[in-house]
């Protein structure tokens, strides 16, 4: 007689959140609602998707603008897996340990980059604190296959802070020449230990710094999520300290919580807040911002990748 294997218990998400209280999830106002995604394109984007085996961030951290930007074939591919060795209290993104990465994945990348026809594409991944150089060359040989695959995209890259790896690992991704490189700062500084325990603001603005050392023809972008608990002269400070490390592109959004478990959303920005936000940052030097409920930092990334390149050439042209 065979024996059964009993069934197993399903896998913990967030297991480093199972023993939190459970945070009041307040109703969304009307100008935070979107539909559900039902178009043509959307279908044939996720199939691409998923025939090359491909995760995105727009799925793993239940971003509300899949069904826009899929239906526009536009997609923000999460590589080295979708499991996270960092647990920040505002992500959905697994948490635990990650599987070996996987030596193919920048082929299929750029076989899908291809197949989707992207002119401009953004190359995200969770962190991989578990790797010597936190992912770094495998960021760079992505890269490197999109561009053999598609000279013509331009691309854009979200690296986590490469806080634990060895000295040289951003000097990889930069050697690779994305477009623009991005890494998000998240909230303002004394939100940090309960937002984002694992990183640290002034590291993550150094190496946003340092990219424009080490390439000043590179454009740097950088977000945060609004509602998490901060005030004004908090965002207006962070906008300072951007500009002072050279940051080209801000972008500003509304945290959403994404269970019970996670970092409570402290009050929902109106657009009108928002305005304010992007007319501030205009004001102090930024190349382009992006400020509205919505902004997600991949969000219309193409067009606006237009735009900050346009508003450089019209700089220089003043300079």
């Amino acid at each position: 007689m065979t024996e059964m294997t009993p069934p197993q218990p399903p896998r913990l998400r967030h297991p480093e959140k199972a023993h939190r209280a459970d945070q009041a999830q307040p109703r969304k106002p009307d100008w935070i609602r979107v539909k559900a995604p039902t178009s043509e394109g959307y279908k044939q984007t996720r199939d691409i998707l998923r025939e090359n085996r491909l995760s995105t961030v727009c799925e793993e951290a239940g971003c509300p603008n899949v069904g826009e930007c899929w239906s526009q074939g536009h997609a923000t591919m999460m590589i080295m897996g979708e499991i996270c060795t960092r647990g920040c209290s505002f992500c959905n993104v697994i948490t635990g340990k990650p599987n070996a990465l996987d030596v193919f994945e920048p082929g299929r990348v750029a076989h899908a980059v291809q197949k989707l026809g992207l002119n401009h594409v953004v190359i995200t991944s969770v962190d991989r604190d578990d790797l010597d150089d936190g992912g770094a060359e495998h960021f760079a040989q992505t890269i490197r296959a999109i561009r053999h695959r598609s000279p013509q995209s331009t691309i854009e890259v979200l690296t986590p802070d490469f806080l634990k790896s060895k000295p040289g690992a951003l000097e990889c991704v930069v050697e690779a020449r994305p477009d623009v490189f991005n890494h998000n700062l998240e909230t303002v500084p004394g939100l940090y230990p309960s937002v984002r325990p694992g990183a640290r603001y002034f590291h993550s603005l150094r190496l946003l710094q340092r990219v424009k050392e080490l390439d000043p023809a590179m454009f740097t972008k950088s977000g945060i999520m609004v509602g998490l608990g901060e005030d004004r002269q908090g965002v207006l400070q962070v906008m300072d300290d951007m500009r002072a490390a050279d940051i080209d592109f801000m972008t500003i959004g509304q945290y959403l919580q994404p269970t019970p478990k996670h970092h409570r959303v402290d009050r929902f920005v109106t657009p009108e807040e928002f305005a304010s936000y992007e007319k501030a940052a205009f004001g102090k030097g930024f190349l382009m911002v992006s400020a509205t409920p919505l902004t997600r930092s991949s969000y219309h990334a193409g067009d606006d990748f237009a735009r900050l390149r346009a508003a450089r050439l019209e700089k220089l042209g003043r300079a």
